[in-house]
């Protein structure tokens, strides 16, 4: 099983973490794991392009913000809640906050 480039918990790079979360399907992704947990890299509900979705997956893993596990033909994906909270204190619950938050003009966000 071949496995996929994330890196360790003492290497995750602030701006590199923050320019993965600059994006509103990347942060629609994680919303989802935060609340759901582990998911397959094909969640329904998002009208994104799937290899534009395994793009955001991607790039969510190799900033630290992801883990992905193999198994058999399936991708898993998890958050990394606790090597986040560890390296960064606060960051991922303000983002969290922030997203899951109802926007004050009325609109949903992503």
């Amino acid at each position: 099983m071949r496995a996929l480039p994330q890196p360790q918990p003492e290497d995750l790079d602030l701006a590199t973490v923050l320019h993965a979360l600059g994006d509103p399907v990347r942060l629609e992704l994680l919303r989802r794991l935060a609340t759901d947990g582990e998911t397959t890299c094909s969640p329904e509900g998002l009208a994104v392009p799937r290899s534009t979705l395994s793009n955001h997956w991607r790039i969510l893993r190799e900033a630290g913000i992801t883990s992905t596990r193999l198994s058999g033909k399936t991708r898993l994906v998890t958050l990394r809640r606790n090597e986040l909270d560890a390296r960064f204190p606060h960051l991922l619950a303000a983002v969290l906050d922030e997203v899951t938050r109802p926007a004050a003009d009325g609109f949903e966000q992503v």
